[in-house]
């Protein structure tokens, strides 16, 4: 007898096989099998912080207007005085070039119990001043966004190696077994795009999750094509299918690891079909806690929604969770050269959420073991680009802060020099600040290798020291 099946019927009555296994594992959501690539694995030593939130400001906030308090800035205001910085060079070829100072144009005052110098331009962020851990002697290699942005989430700026946060997911695996364990939120298209957040030849297993886009508006915040719109039993049938195709190929080519890697992504899309949704609700959240956030506000709505969504992925087990304020054209959100007034309507879109972060994570008894990560890939100059209002790039120093997660609280490292030019106490290259990040989630960086074209390869590459003056 011949039987005629619909494509739907012939899907559904041919559920088994691996397909049925794993989405028996994923529904019950047991313990990843220690030997699949995203298990949970032991870290190199005991781990001050389980996870991290870096919340990326694109493009180069101000340090000398921020969290570096200069007093002679505002002594010197207006004087032509020369530079030997790289940006300098970079542009004119010449040393000692002279350029006009400008003083901070946003007021500096002391701030909580250590009374720290800090600027209005982040008055809520100040409020927690006394949990943030600021590092002062940053510097980094690029003098351009794109080379920058890349060095700081991959370590290099012109080779292609992972991202940090498949660093650590290679590292550490995930705690949980239906969302991605490296989810980035509203990532910049531009200044390496999705290099920043991808697994270069570290296996397909640790590359990021993209939710939103740089730029987007907050009714964008969300996965792609996350539901289908199909019935359980139909995406549980393609499920299985695709499952078996995969494991034909894996078959004939065993060490191709690209074919799991597309198979655990089918596998763990139905889980976060199931799951993300609710994850990513926040009407469940009380109006107290929408408030906080500035969700309801136009200036605020948007970061303030990335912030809280990055708080509910924090407690579903996510391990790294980026948080970018940025903007989807050529020019990122706080690159002013010759606008540098515009500093106040980017702080005042980010300043609440990130308040809002702190208090909600510790509240909750989070920022234990959370460390959040708040910085962009360079600073600012302290002269005035072609004697304009705005400020040139500045690698050679500039200020990033780090608070929870095993760093000391109220509390301040290293120096840039008298006009914040350049780091010179206590210098912390980005080598050294990965490092130190990496410490702090239990991984010694100088263990955490992948062999690849025959040499062993690490995000701090053969450099890198751990910051201990910062550990609490």
């Amino acid at each position: 007898m011949r039987y005629l099946f619909s494509r739907r019927e012939w899907l559904t009555q041919t559920s088994c096989g691996f397909g049925a296994l794993a989405l028996a594992g994923l529904t019950h959501a047991p313990v990843l099998a220690k030997e699949h690539p995203l298990a949970a694995k032991k870290p190199h030593h005991p781990a001050k912080a389980k996870r991290i939130i870096f919340l990326f400001m694109q493009g180069g906030v101000s340090h000398v207007d921020s969290f570096d308090y200069k007093p002679r800035l505002i002594q010197d205001d207006g004087k032509q005085m020369p530079f030997n910085d790289a940006r300098t060079i970079a542009n004119t070829g010449n040393r000692g070039t002279n350029h006009r100072i400008m003083k901070p144009l946003w007021k500096f005052s002391q701030h909580g119990k250590t009374g720290k110098w800090a600027s209005d331009l982040f008055p809520e962020i100040n409020k927690h001043i006394d949990d943030l851990c600021f590092i002062h002697s940053l510097h980094t290699e690029g003098v351009a966004h794109g080379p920058a942005t890349l060095f700081l989430h991959c370590g290099s700026t012109n080779f292609v190696r992972p991202s940090m946060g498949s660093w650590v997911l290679y590292g550490l695996g995930t705690e949980g077994q239906n969302l991605p364990g490296f989810i980035t939120i509203s990532p910049s298209p531009g200044n390496g795009g999705a290099r920043n957040y991808g697994t270069a030849f570290l296996p397909a297993f640790y590359q990021g999750t993209p939710i939103g886009k740089a730029g987007a508006t907050a009714s964008e915040l969300t996965i792609r094509n996350l539901t289908g719109g199909l019935p359980v039993d139909i995406q549980k049938g393609e499920l299985d299918l695709l499952r078996q195709l995969s494991q034909e190929q894996i078959k004939r080519d065993p060490a191709e690891s690209a074919y799991e890697a597309v198979a655990e992504s089918y596998e763990r899309a139905w889980a976060m079909q199931q799951y993300a949704p609710d994850t990513l609700d926040l009407t469940k959240e009380t109006k107290e806690t929408l408030t906080s956030y500035g969700i309801g506000e136009k200036v605020t709505d948007t970061f303030g929604r990335q912030c809280l969504m990055a708080r509910r992925l924090c407690e579903q087990g996510v391990r790294f969770i980026q948080v970018t304020y940025g903007d989807a054209s050529a020019n990122p959100a706080w690159d002013q050269h010759s606008n540098l007034p515009k500093h106040a309507d980017h702080a005042k879109a980010v300043d609440k959420p990130i308040a809002a972060l702190l208090s909600d994570l510790k509240k909750r008894g989070l920022l234990e073991d959370t460390l959040v990560w708040w910085g962009s890939e360079f600073g600012r100059t302290p002269y005035a680009e072609k004697n304009g209002t705005g400020r040139d790039h500045n690698p050679g120093g500039f200020t990033m802060w780090l608070a929870g997660g095993g760093v000391k609280a109220g509390f301040s490292f290293g120096s840039t020099d008298e006009f914040g030019a350049q780091a010179v106490d206590n210098k912390v290259h980005m080598h050294d600040l990965h490092a130190t990040i990496l410490h702090l989630l239990g991984l010694d960086h100088e263990k955490l290798t992948f062999r690849y074209a025959g040499r062993d390869f690490r995000l701090t590459d053969v450099h890198g020291h751990v910051v201990k003056e910062i550990l609490a």
